[in-house]
């Protein structure tokens, strides 16, 4: 099988995460964190906190108590929004989000919340211009994702971060498909706050992810309480990091897996990962950008060539007289290439492209992809554009 749904789940994972998360069952040694003094629950804190500082680490995140994790970055996206926005709020946020963002922003709508967006041009790019007219005196924040799930485009954190210090604003970010792909320096970016999942391309288990603060004055409060190990006698769910957002019984094999996961793409380097996936995608653009009745969405070859870091290694496209979701399966049923149809859970990128009926077929790449499945995969969509 040929696997490019990376942007859904990476496939392959380093030998490294199935050992890790095998050994936290198999060697008896873990057992709940925070939940007792013995030496099974104090081994299993003391894996918790080393991914806490290996997460921290990774995005420097300036302390890791300001790390929590969760199943996913939608639970993050969830928890982050409905803590921090109430009536009279406003918010800005972009036509490139994904459900996980937007349907909490319309639960929030309904609540009093002013959400507003910043549109796509027609390459499928931000325009950053029209954040001045967005921005009121009740803004709050912007929320942006880092790396469209279906364009493969790049938002610029560095000029939104910028603007949102200058008018006083947090910069929320959805990184579940730029981490361990794009270099994330929270600090440098300006990012108050950050979600994330672990296992796209951190190369971590599913049900792992988490949150990152770099603003330790957001003003969370609690939106799920339960039991945390401590502070048992009070009524109230407290409103400190990082255990107002870890309620419950930590995932500790999967945070184990999660560690070996962030630990190779940290030996890797993400920047080596990085250029990796931009020839991948630059030749995977390159054999099919030409073929007949092909359309490509949000990417062009001036692009990768010109500013390859503006783009990530997601491809999205059409051919003329197909149905993605026919053209998906065939693709897997006749030749084993396995990718995403549809609306990618992100109803307003296909508004922005006319392609609500028609849906996309996504390619999408991970370290583990070799440029000669690459080729396969295009010279496949050439003999189907070719025979139709």
């Amino acid at each position: 099988m040929y696997y490019f749904d990376n942007s859904a789940t990476t496939l392959v994972k380093p030998p490294q995460v199935a050992e890790a998360v095998f050994h936290a069952i198999q060697d008896h040694e873990y057992a709940n964190p925070s939940r007792g003094s013995h030496g099974p629950a104090v081994q299993a804190l003391l894996q918790v906190e080393r991914t806490r500082r290996k997460t921290a680490q990774f995005f420097n995140v300036p302390d890791p108590s300001f790390v929590s994790f969760t199943p996913n970055a939608t639970y993050t996206l969830n928890f982050l929004l409905q803590s921090l926005f109430q009536s009279g709020d406003a918010v800005i946020t972009t036509m490139q989000e994904h459900n996980s963002v937007l349907r909490p922003l319309y639960q929030l709508e309904k609540k009093g919340v002013e959400v507003r967006f910043m549109t796509l041009d027609e390459k499928g790019q931000l325009r950053l211009g029209e954040l001045e007219k967005l921005v009121q005196e009740n803004t709050r924040a912007i929320i942006v994702n880092h790396l469209s799930n279906v364009t493969g485009q790049v938002a610029d954190l560095v000029q939104i971060g910028a603007f949102c210090r200058d008018h006083d604003l947090w910069l929320l970010v959805d990184a579940a498909q730029s981490a361990g792909v794009i270099p994330i320096d929270m600090q440098e970016m300006q990012i108050d706050a950050l979600c994330f999942t672990g296992h796209k391309s951190l190369y971590g288990p599913q049900g792992t992810g988490g949150l990152c603060v770099n603003n330790p004055s957001l003003p969370f409060k609690p939106v799920f309480s339960g039991g945390s190990g401590f502070r048992s006698f009070e009524k109230e769910m407290f409103g400190d990091m990082p255990g107002i957002f870890e309620t419950g019984t930590q995932n500790v094999p999967g945070l184990a897996g999660l560690e070996a996961g962030i630990e190779y793409v940290l030996e890797r380097g993400v920047a080596v990962i990085q250029q990796e996936l931009q020839e991948l995608t630059r030749i995977f653009i390159e054999e099919i950008y030409e073929l007949p009745g092909m359309h490509l969405y949000g990417v062009s070859l001036e692009q990768l060539k010109e500013a390859p870091e503006t783009h990530g290694p997601i491809v999205s496209l059409n051919l003329e007289g197909w149905e993605s979701d026919d053209l998906a399966d065939v693709l897997f049923e006749e030749y084993g290439i396995a990718v995403r149809a549809g609306a990618h859970c992100a109803p307003l990128v296909h508004e922005s492209f006319r392609t609500k009926e028609q849906g996309m077929v996504r390619f999408s790449f991970s370290s583990f992809n070799t440029e000669e499945e690459i080729r396969y995969a295009a010279s496949t969509l050439r003999k189907i554009a070719v025979e139709q």
